[in-house]
Formats: structure tokens, sequence, C-alpha cells
């Protein structure tokens, strides 16, 4: 291939380095302040234990094929129906990951004639799934339930006849806040719409046994529910719960999951195990909620900066130069955090971004945030 066809991408490239925007890959060392780890189960004895007895049970590493070929396991299915009974939900679907699930579920059950409306800030594979979705989108201002109301009268004014699909995240990934999820719901309810909520962050760390924030919500019918297995639950996929008829549906019309190969049934065993440590361990949410009210005075005491009241601590700096030699530099000597730049938050809103986990404990908590404040004050714009 001539260099004149790589050109383009050279010079996109290039523009990236200007901005302080261009990413790389790099393997993870020093103290964990970036992972979603939250309950320190991605290395725990019980997951590897899982896995073990499941090869030892004979269940294969890969699954060969689409779950509607060969690929469907009885562990994928056992998982799901163990998911069902944990999370409440009528039935649950197991995908790959959270970003194809989002994408299947936003791009495949809202109809041309519905309205997707959204916050601002939802994930990005949601995202994507509501770029090739068929119906009216709208984004609303991050978190203002008045807004989402009125995307959907001024929908309907317009002429709008379909159905209207309300998308948020119930712990939102970047700044740590919470979604008004009772107001959201009774807002579906009364538009007679859905609700579909991300609980990524909240899974595992929030409601009774880690079922999520939403989990405290009456059980209803319009009401979808993500739970990502990458984060709090140590291992991989997305658990989405939904109406059986809805399941059905995607089952059937969500191109992410007809024409994907399964994930791994030894992943699958590994998910149940996660969801039993829920459920015997409160103890590891109870641990967490400590570290993060103690990594909350500190941020206080040291920063003079309101906790967002979860896990997830952003450190706002604004430029995208600064934020990655502040980061740099807290990676060179001993601490793992990132740097989160546009398009990942909007423009101008480069942040640090702090995950309190159980990989940490008091004692580094009190070291990271006192070295933090003199890199701070070092880097000073």
């Amino acid at each position: 291939m001539s260099t004149v066809a790589l050109a383009r991408f050279e010079k996109t490239l290039a523009g990236l380095q200007r901005k302080s925007r261009f990413r790389s890959v790099a393997v993870g060392s020093g103290t964990d302040f970036a992972s979603n780890d939250y309950l320190g189960l991605a290395n725990s004895p019980r997951l590897k234990a899982a896995i073990t007895e499941a090869i030892k049970r004979g269940v294969p590493v890969g699954a060969g094929g689409s779950r509607l070929l060969r690929g469907n396991h009885i562990e994928h299915e056992m998982l799901e129906a163990e998911a069902a009974q944990f999370f409440g939900a009528e039935k649950v679907l197991y995908f790959a990951n959270g970003y194809a699930a989002n994408a299947a579920l936003f791009s495949t059950l809202p109809q041309r004639e519905d309205l997707i409306v959204y916050d601002a800030l939802i994930h990005a594979s949601a995202h994507e799934g509501i770029l090739a979705s068929k119906a009216t989108t709208s984004a609303v201002p991050h978190n203002e339930v008045d807004a989402f109301e009125e995307a959907i009268r001024n929908w309907r004014e317009r002429g709008g006849k379909g159905v209207p699909w309300i998308g948020v995240e119930s712990l939102y990934s970047m700044d740590g806040d919470r979604a008004p999820l009772p107001e959201l719901a009774d807002l579906a309810q009364r538009h007679d719409g859905f609700l579909v909520i991300d609980e990524a962050h909240a899974t595992g760390v929030f409601g009774k046994d880690g079922r999520g924030l939403g989990a405290d919500l009456d059980v209803r019918h319009n009401i979808l529910t993500l739970h990502t297995c990458g984060k709090a639950l140590g291992a991989s996929g997305a658990l989405l719960g939904a109406p059986t008829i809805v399941a059905d549906y995607l089952v059937n019309r969500a191109r992410n999951f007809i024409y994907s190969t399964a994930p791994s049934p030894l992943t699958a065993a590994a998910v149940r195990e996660a969801l039993r440590i829920l459920a015997d361990e409160p103890e590891r949410r109870l641990h967490l909620a400590r570290l993060t009210a103690f990594a909350g005075d500190q941020l206080q005491s040291r920063l003079a900066k309101m906790p967002s009241g979860s896990q997830i601590l952003p450190i706002a700096i604004g430029d995208n130069g600064r934020a990655v030699s502040i980061a740099r530099q807290m990676q060179a000597e001993g601490f793992d955090i990132r740097a989160i730049r546009p398009p990942t938050v909007p423009e101008g809103t480069a942040r640090l971004r702090i995950s309190i986990n159980l990989n940490v404990d008091e004692q580094k908590i009190a070291a990271m945030f006192e070295r933090l404040s003199m890199a701070l004050q070092e880097h000073a714009p």
C-alpha cells in the first residue's frame, strides 16, 4: 500500500497528538485506582475455583458458534435463569459485553415511529445503538427530569404516535453521580413508555445484595435493566433483564446477538459464581462503602473538592495536556490513575477518574491523595 493511502490516518493521529487526545494501550501497573474491579473479584479465588471446577465438568473454553447455532450451552442458560431470579427480571439475555448489549437494545427495540430520549452523558455504547436506530432521537441535559418530559411532550405535539424510550445510567461512569430513577420510572409510566437503566457501575455495589440502584423500583413491565459482568462481577459479558416478549424479540431481531459467537461457557460459569458471591459476602460491599467514605474525606480535606457519593471520584482538570501530564506523573510514582479526555467526556472537561475498589486500602488511598495534591500544584495552570 502506498504512503499516500496511509497519509489520511497519519494526519488524523498527528491531530490527536497536538490536542493531547492520542490514545495507546499499556499494561496496568502500580496501585489500582483505575479499574472497575470494585469488589476485587477479578482475581478472586472463588471465581478461579469456579472456572477450574467447570473445566473438570467438561465445560468448553469456546462456544463454537452463535447462540442460535451450536454455540448455546447449558452454562449460558443456567446463568440466565439464575440472573433472572437474582435481579427480579422476567427473563435475562447474556451478551458478550455491555457494549454489544447496549448497541443491540437501542438499535433493535425502538421502532421507526418511536422516540429515544436519553441523558447526554449516557455510555458510548448506548450512543452507538441510538445512532443505528430508525427512531426519532433527542439528547437532554444531564439528570434533568423536566427536560425528559419536555422532549416527550414536544415530540407528541409534532405528531409522534409511537412509544417513548428513556435511556439513562443509574450511576454515571465519569461523574459518579446517580440518575433520578424513581422520577424517570414514573415519567415512563405516565407516557406509556420504556425506561432503560444501564446499571454497569452500580451492579454489585448498590442495592440489596448488589442488585443495582433500580432494584428498589416497583417491578414494572416497562423497565429494562442492563447489568455488566466485567466490572464489580469480575468477569465479562452483560446481563439484560427484560419482559419475556422483549427478550424473545431481541433473540429474533438483534443482529449483535444473532450474528455474534456466544460468550465463553467458562465465563458464564464464572458469572454464576460472582452472583453467588454478591449474596454470600455482603462484607465486600460494606468494605467498599467504608473505603469510599474515607476517600471522600481525603478528597475534601486535601483537595477541597466534594465527593460524588460513589466509588467513582472525578477530579476536574479541563485541559487535556495537563490531565495527561498529571496522570503520567502519578503512574510513574506507583499510582495507576488515568486521564479521561474528549470524546469520552465533553470538550473542556478532561479529568482524572479515581476509582475506589477493594484492590486498595486506606493507607494507599491516603498516600495517593497526598501525592496527588502536590502533583496538582506542580502542574498548576
